[in-house]
């Protein structure tokens, strides 16, 4: 099966085509740095992680950007709040960015632009559209003329006349038709300004994108991402600035766009006291729970939060866990002869990865993905239950292709599955030899019959969440 992706442009799915052979360009849209990740941004970003790990997996040469808008209203209001200059606001919170996204093991692009690094790029690519018609001065200020764009609107599907219908009365009069807009803003006092053709100023929202991707990517490139809100106005305005700039199209082969984060089925917003950060739900949730929350859901459909449903995550992810931790266990058994139930196990895992590669190939179903790798951790945990009772032997070579399926689909994914929650803290070894002196203190209070002390010593670990389990090798411990 090839790959097929939805694309916003066309409003339906297309089969894949890069631009050049083996080589994927994306760009993905950045956060303003003007406050810690919420978890809005969080989506995009773990989305566009898995869409990247499964692209090189399918062999691609993928070249990934990804832009910082430094320079924003916000973060000069935020600047002008706490009295310090407006980089300081933008360094300090893209340093913060990079510190959650590392947490939920999104992986670094290639490049990350900053407007700031780019003004005089930003600059030539307003006076060309000023050069060809497409943009006009007014008073310092510099918009871009919708009108003269005959395809504006396609993306969005938004038609110019109903646009300039629906307008608000108090528009800007300096301007030719409602709807255009500011590619150079002129300077206001206390705000960071460059020098210009135009005068003192500084760029719109929208003309950063166009020329980052410009500069890294060139005229066209195979992937634009971001979220469903940047549909409309701000990406039908890169291809706008982009195509008239260039005069080549598409300027983007496909556009994708994640779906919105509700809270209790309502959009997530300042507003209505429904905004979480990441860096607060994760003093009360470990990383990995909040991305395989954010994959166990397509990711063009809304997502409800909620900690019930983070709750539910993280205990779907022990159970992902506890097929590792017996595949692990089977690693210490002699081998044996391959059996029924061995063929069985290496036939689940080739299917298993047929499955989840036709999920990812389907407009990079997740969820559907994950749900081909709990069949899979089913088929372990049978066979790991059969060998441990003695009902089977240990056939090494199937163990060992169910082993490399199972961490390619966790690789893919990014979610660990290499051990329990209390392994994941960084402490594995010294967790594994506690326990393993607190396994052997309850053995030899059984063989002294002392039944009081091996009963409180389990239901202590109990209470903890960690159970023993007895096999004929022995002891083994997992978290619940």
């Amino acid at each position: 099966m090839s790959l097929k992706v939805y694309n916003t442009l066309t409003k339906q799915k297309e089969e894949f085509v890069p631009l050049t052979p083996g080589k994927i360009k994306m760009y993905v849209c950045g956060v303003t740095p003007y406050n810690h990740p919420h978890i809005g941004n969080a989506r995009p970003f773990i989305t566009w992680d898995v869409i990247r790990r499964y692209l090189e997996y399918s062999g691609y040469d993928v070249y990934h950007i990804q832009n910082f808008t430094d320079i924003d209203d916000k973060i000069i209001n935020t600047a002008k709040n706490e009295q310090v200059t407006w980089d300081i606001i933008a360094n300090r919170y893209i340093a913060s960015y990079f510190e959650v996204m590392d947490k939920l093991n999104v992986r670094r692009a290639h490049v990350y632009p900053k407007v700031s690094d780019h003004i005089p790029d930003i600059v030539a690519m307003v006076k060309t559209l000023v050069d060809k018609g497409y943009a006009y001065a007014a008073d310092g200020d510099v918009y871009y003329s919708v009108e003269k764009f005959p395809d504006y609107g396609k993306l969005s599907g938004r038609n110019l006349e109903d646009m300039k219908a629906g307008a608000r009365v108090d528009v800007d009069e300096r301007k030719n038709h409602p709807m255009d807009f500011a590619l150079w803003k002129s300077a206001k006092p206390g705000e960071p300004a460059w020098d210009s053709p135009w005068g003192l100023g500084r760029p719109g929202w929208h003309i950063e994108c166009s020329v980052m991707s410009y500069k890294y990517l060139g005229s066209s490139f195979d992937f634009h991402g971001g979220g469903s809100d940047l549909v409309f106005p701000h990406h039908e305005n890169e291809i706008a600035q982009s195509e008239a700039f260039t005069g080549a199209e598409p300027f983007v082969r496909y556009w994708l766009h994640n779906g919105f984060i509700t809270v209790n089925e309502e959009k997530m917003s300042k507003s209505l006291g429904n905004f979480f950060l990441v860096i607060d739900i994760l003093e009360h949730f470990r990383p990995e729970i909040l991305r395989y929350f954010i994959l166990s859901t397509h990711y063009r459909s809304p997502l409800d939060f909620s900690d019930e449903r983070l709750e539910e995550a993280g205990r779907s992810l022990e159970r992902l866990k506890t097929a590792r931790e017996n595949l692990n266990h089977l690693g210490t058994f002699p081998a044996g002869n391959t059996s029924e139930d061995s063929e069985g196990l290496a036939q689940a895992a080739a299917e298993g990865m047929a499955e989840f590669t036709a999920a990812m190939d389907d407009d990079f179903n997740t969820a559907l993905a994950i749900s081909t790798m709990f069949g899979l951790a089913k088929e372990i945990n049978i066979y790991h239950s059969k060998v441990t009772a003695g009902k089977a032997e240990l056939d090494a070579v199937a163990v060992e292709k169910a082993a490399k399926v199972y961490s390619q689909m966790g690789d893919i994914l990014g979610v660990q599955t290499e051990g329990s929650a209390a392994a994941q803290d960084g402490n594995a070894e010294l967790v594994d030899e506690l326990m393993n002196i607190i396994i052997d203190i309850r053995q030899e209070a059984r063989k002294k019959k002392d039944w009081a002390t091996a009963d409180q010593i389990r239901d202590k670990l109990a209470a903890a969440d960690i159970v023993l389990e007895d096999s004929p090798q022995g002891v083994r411990w997992k978290k619940r």
